[in-house]
């Protein structure tokens, strides 16, 4: 008999742009600010460096999990420029309530056919809680709108420079 799979998300979208700007959005804080809402960043794109995101704490209250927005961080444990990188040890850090973690967050860039980025998203760890449950029911609109709006930004961006 096989368990149920432990609740993950794994994500993938196109991007008409370079895969090292794709990769850099994650990492500038103007861009952060743009695209994922990010209140307030410390990224540092290199092994062993910082990645913690904090968002203003939302008006709503969720039942389970409280107010969303708070802080995600963790270490970056690889880095390739242009390529991927990978953050282990990451926490959620809710406004109220206890951090949900571990986790993980694997980031990976490809050249797509059209000659511009492939992102793929891949974000694991879980205990089986309601907690933890409904955390990844959140996440995955959240990554869902999050990367469509990365997408309008770099893309919008390249428009602006003059780029097809």
């Amino acid at each position: 008999m096989t368990s149920p799979s432990k609740p993950s998300i794994d994500r993938a979208i196109v991007i008409d742009a370079p895969p090292a700007r794709v990769l850099g959005a994650f990492f500038d804080p103007a861009s952060l600010a743009v695209w994922w809402q990010v209140h307030r960043s410390v990224t540092t794109p290199r092994p062993l460096g910082v990645f913690a995101l904090e968002w203003a704490p939302t008006h709503e209250v969720d039942d389970v999990l409280g107010r969303l927005g708070g802080v995600f961080h963790g270490t970056v444990m690889e880095y390739q420029v242009g390529r991927e990188f990978f953050i282990a040890d990451a926490w959620w850090l809710p406004p109220d309530g206890d951090p949900i973690g571990p986790m993980s967050l694997q980031i990976t860039c490809t050249v797509s056919e059209n000659g511009g980025s492939r992102l793929r998203i891949r974000q694991s760890g879980f205990e089986d809680s309601p907690r933890w449950q409904r955390y990844y029911r959140i996440i995955e609109s959240g990554w869902r709108s999050s990367l469509d709006a990365l997408k309008r930004h770099l893309e919008a961006a390249a428009q602006k420079a003059g780029r097809p």
